[in-house]
């Protein structure tokens, strides 16, 4: 299996002409684990700036937060922050840069959710205005490539959570995102589409998952330390709408969910719903920081015993609607943490897409409906574009 950084590193010419910038973090390596920025410079390429997503250049900073370094040590290229930049000062910030191209790498999650491929949208609706080209050194989708779970987003509830109707498991690539963005999205946010090109994956299949590939894992984030936090993650991500603790704040992000009020019927109760592919265990934790810190806390661990029928959003939702009906005057939904301007909407409908959720949970209706995702993805207009219907 190459990946597309790897590709560009044997072959720079890849991304065109002209001076490139590298939107990247400590994801961005070879698959000999080399970092990818200084590797493209030894191997010739005209790289003369690096972009940082949220957790920063080195993956430091948690959920919410950046790093501050203006320059790289290892490669002594300047360093922008793109996190919480968007609109004019983006455009602001590439024209500063004086790239002519983009090469985008970050190790996706394949959650709609999970902020780097809304950096991406960003940059790329900024590059269509400016004139930068923009390439995609594309990587696998670590959840696989054949299913998706959950609605399309409602543009009403856009945020960087979720810029464009994408269901909450997407099932693609960053490369094929980008494309279906750019032909469905861009042009109507920039005025025009990007000059998009996608360097792609050689031989990845759309079946394998993360550890069905010979490529190491590198954490994506710092609560994504496993293949196993991301299969859960489409799901458990939801949590951080609700007063439960998902988990940060100990070794088992996402994998854990609890909060002071919950007891030992939460466990049985979601042993009764034969969720398929999923067990879950009754356990005690004290989460180190986020919320309830220092806290002793009571909930489950999802244990995926099947990943290949386990759904990770109807197991969440679920838990949710299980949570609501046992705890119907402790349960409750939390507003956006840190969200973008003035923005204090429940955090759960920006996960979401959407209110419906929400107003089902609490309506005590059946909420998994709502989990079905829109008709498969379709080729678009002969080219390989994938459009959701």
């Amino acid at each position: 299996m190459t990946t597309g950084i790897a590709r560009l590193h044997a072959s720079p010419a890849l991304a065109g002409p002209g001076r490139l910038g590298l939107v990247t973090n400590h994801t961005g390596v070879l698959p000999d684990l080399r970092p990818a920025a200084p590797a493209l410079l030894e191997a010739g390429a005209r790289l003369v700036a690096l972009f940082g997503p949220e957790h920063g250049l080195h993956g430091t900073a948690q959920a919410g937060e950046s790093e501050a370094a203006r320059a790289d040590p290892a490669t002594g290229l300047p360093v922008y922050d793109t996190y919480r930049c968007g609109g004019e000062r983006l455009d602001e910030l590439l024209l500063d840069s004086g790239v002519d191209a983009l090469v985008y790498d970050l190790q996706d999650i394949g959650a709609r959710f999970y902020t780097y491929v809304w950096t991406m949208f960003d940059l790329m609706v900024s590059a269509a205005r400016t004139g930068v080209r923009f390439v995609v050194a594309d990587r696998p989708n670590p959840l696989g490539g054949l299913v998706s779970e959950g609605p399309l987003l409602d543009p009403a509830w856009a945020s960087f959570v979720g810029r464009a109707a994408v269901p909450v498991r997407h099932g693609l690539t960053c490369g094929e995102l980008a494309r279906y963005l750019n032909a469905s999205v861009v042009p109507r946010v920039a005025g025009s589409a990007a000059d998009l090109k996608v360097i792609e994956v050689a031989g990845w299949q759309r079946a394998m998952d993360a550890e069905a590939t010979d490529l190491p894992w590198v954490a994506p984030s710092p609560n994504m330390p496993t293949p196993a936090t991301a299969a859960v993650y489409p799901g458990t991500c939801l949590f951080e709408g609700t007063n439960l603790s998902e988990g940060r704040g100990t070794t088992q992000p996402f994998e854990i969910v609890g909060a002071p009020y919950v007891d030992a019927r939460f466990a049985p109760s979601l042993a009764e719903l034969g969720l398929p592919g999923v067990h879950f265990r009754d356990l005690r934790f004290v989460p180190t920081f986020h919320k309830h810190a220092g806290r002793l806390l009571r909930g489950v661990q999802v244990h995926v015993t099947d990943r290949e029928v386990f759904a990770p959003v109807r197991t969440a939702v679920a838990m949710l609607s299980t949570l609501r009906r046992l705890y119907p005057d402790d349960f409750g939904w939390c507003a956006a943490d840190g969200g973008e301007g003035s923005d204090r909407r429940p955090f759960i409908d920006l996960l979401w897409g959407s209110d419906r959720l929400r107003r089902a949970v609490d309506a005590g209706d059946d909420p998994l409906p709502l989990c079905d995702p829109p008709a498969p993805p379709r080729r678009w207009a002969g080219d390989d574009v994938l459009l959701y219907p």
